[in-house]
């Protein structure tokens, strides 16, 4: 069989795999994107991705410079305020709270919420209209045969692909990162996830509030108001796996009653108006970004728990750095899978990923604690961290990954 050729195979259709697929396409690459599932485009189709995504303000940069903000920016909600709140005493009421405000930084914004639905549908439609771009699904990767000059891609409609750059995009149990013989190290913290959107009577005013109690953070992310003036958000929260079953299978009145006591009041009282989905909380890093003309980016190269709106901004860093590597390969006329350059792709990635895992790893873990007297101490945490402003601004920068040098 004659393998075909593209310059660049993205596998994984993702909100990750989309967003690269269109940002290599724009530095003159051809781009195969192959996905397992036809992305869900439509809010009210099964399958539909109810989960929202904070685009922090160097990803929010990626976006603009692959073209796509334009398109985004009319349904973006912005993130003004990360409002931090301990609700860690014997009842479940707020008994410290910290604002960080992006205005202190200089900004308008932390970032900017949108639905993952919305997101496929606008990416799709730029695809649609790209030149550059094959979008091929369904389809998977059923195995590769890896080559310094290139992999040899086999799929699941008999095809072989010829990619002179194979992407790893294909999530958390990755076949391509497996193909390789690339390790993971894995945490699980016995906690799960449940996502859901609540209306509410009060407007949320551009605040994301986290609230921290026994068994993890609870936390609400600012959605757009409804056509007829609804206040909307996202509800992340996070408990132990136990807990979050149990609390899925109650009706709905219980459910909510549950919901309004964990949310401590802070929108008033908390309506669902959409499923509930459940996800496990585990922290991955893959033992290198790496393989022969191959990355590994998103959550193929790591996982965090969904604390800080790291996990999706980790990944655009990986493709920022990416796209400039791809770029210095078109501009000095090598491969683009060429060793030297994916040596340092992985050199600038390694250390980010490896911070921002630690980071999130040591703010899960202190969201869990459940002894009083370590409850105290994260309480004692939060008043220093908010007192000192030399140290709200570090921190707030951090959040943001400014600095890092991701070149967005």
């Amino acid at each position: 069989m004659t393998a075909q050729h593209t310059d660049i195979l993205v596998a994984g259709g993702g909100v990750a795999g989309l967003i690269a697929t269109i940002t290599l396409a724009r530095t003159g690459a051809q781009v195969t994107c192959v996905d397992p599932v036809p992305p869900v485009t439509d809010i009210a189709a099964e399958g539909a991705d109810l989960r929202s995504t904070a685009f922090l303000q160097p990803s929010v940069a990626l976006l603009r410079s692959a073209g796509l903000w334009d398109r985004l920016a009319p349904h973006a909600q912005p993130l003004e305020t990360m409002r931090i709140a301990d609700a860690g005493g014997p009842v479940c009421a707020v008994r410290e709270l910290a604002d960080f405000r992006a205005s202190e930084l200089g900004h308008e914004a932390f970032g900017y919420n949108l639905p993952n639905w919305l997101l496929r549908r606008e990416f799709m439609a730029v695809i649609g209209d790209m030149a550059g771009v094959d979008f091929v699904a369904p389809c998977k990767v059923e195995r590769i045969t890896p080559r310094t000059s290139g992999p040899i891609v086999h799929l699941d409609d008999g095809r072989a692909l010829r990619p002179e750059l194979l992407v790893a995009a294909d999530g958390r149990g990755s076949l391509i990162r497996r193909s390789l013989g690339i390790g993971v190290k894995t945490r699980t913290f016995g906690q799960k996830a449940l996502v859901f959107n609540v209306s509410h009577p009060r407007p949320h005013e551009n605040v994301s509030t986290e609230i921290h109690r026994a068994g993890g953070p609870f936390t609400l992310v600012p959605l757009p108001d409804d056509s007829d003036g609804t206040h909307r958000s996202a509800v992340v929260w996070m408990d132990r796996g136990p807990e979050i079953q149990r609390l899925a299978a109650l009706d709905t009145a219980a459910f909510e009653a549950a919901l309004n006591e964990r949310a401590c009041d802070m929108l008033g009282h908390l309506t669902v108006i959409s499923r509930k989905v459940a996800w496990p909380i585990i922290a991955q890093t893959a033992e290198r970004m790496t393989g022969p003309a191959t990355v590994l980016m998103a959550e193929a190269a790591h996982v965090v728990p969904p604390i800080g709106a790291q996990g999706l901004n980790m990944s655009l860093a990986d493709l920022s750095a990416l796209r400039d590597m791809v770029i210095r390969a078109r501009t000095d006329g090598r491969p683009l899978g060429d060793p030297v350059l994916l040596a340092e792709y992985e050199k600038t990635r390694a250390r980010d990923v490896a911070l921002r895992t630690t980071g999130v790893d040591l703010l899960n873990s202190a969201s869990i604690m459940s002894a009083p007297a370590l409850r105290d101490l994260r309480r004692q945490g939060l008043r220093a961290l908010s007192g000192m402003a030399p140290v709200r601004k570090l921190a707030m920068q951090a959040g943001l990954g400014m600095g890092r040098g991701d070149g967005a």
